[in-house]
């Protein structure tokens, strides 16, 4: 059993330099086996998961269904735990925490810091394919009146060639540009050549865990 003590997280400085929000993505779990099912390896990370969110106090946690589509909504403290039929959230609402599941497929934050609203997404082949990112922006625009050159995205850690076929993370960077966001990021990291920092499905044939993104807003 993994010690509790130390959660490896990656945090990325052009979100921390925004200065209004909390964020984080909870890597691999040392010592933890997830050598089985999605559902199950959840269950057995959800207490790690749970220890560092409570650093960000007792804020209701939102999740997506994530169900490879392009669909997104609009969130806050009172919603359900698990929105429906949606691979994106939004929110302007400070006392909620967004969460995306992600194991090879591409976490994407999405900060406003003129509006103070924010947005996480999932995008993998599928959802890249479908223009999520569109769709979110369009969604930001339209319940919040965000516009798109004052967006600050970033791409999490993903699968890229040559471990996985296409290039989606490069997709997800055009799109963005032909979204007119200005500032987007991404290090570039490959979930696939790197197993003692990432969980990868593709690599793991499908019996692995999840790196949890998470994004909230300062209180």
């Amino acid at each position: 059993m993994p010690s509790r003590e130390t959660i490896p997280v990656q945090y990325f400085p052009a979100l921390s330099g925004a200065g209004i929000v909390e964020h984080g993505f909870i890597l691999r779990i040392p010592g933890l086996d997830v050598l089985t099912d999605r559902e199950s390896a959840l269950r057995r990370l959800k207490k790690y998961h749970r220890q560092e969110l409570a650093k960000l106090g007792n804020r209701p946690f939102k999740l997506a269904e994530q169900v490879h589509g392009k669909g997104v909504a609009t969130v806050d403290h009172e919603s359900p735990v698990r929105a429906m039929q949606v691979d994106g959230l939004i929110t302007a609402d400070s006392n909620a925490i967004l969460g995306i599941y992600v194991a090879d497929c591409c976490a994407i934050f999405l900060v406003d810091p003129v509006r103070r609203v924010i947005g996480l997404l999932h995008s993998g082949k599928k959802g890249t394919e479908q223009n999520i990112v569109a769709a979110a922006i369009q969604k930001l625009r339209t319940d919040f009146r965000s516009q798109p050159e004052d967006l600050i995205a970033v791409l999490s850690p993903c699968i890229r060639p040559p471990h996985y076929e296409v290039d989606f993370a490069q997709t997800i960077v055009t799109q963005l540009r032909t979204e007119n966001v200005i500032r987007i990021f991404d290090d570039g990291q490959n979930t696939g050549s790197d197993l003692n920092r990432f969980y990868s499905y593709r690599i793991e044939k499908g019996c692995t865990g999840r790196m949890l993104a998470f994004l909230a807003l300062r209180e």
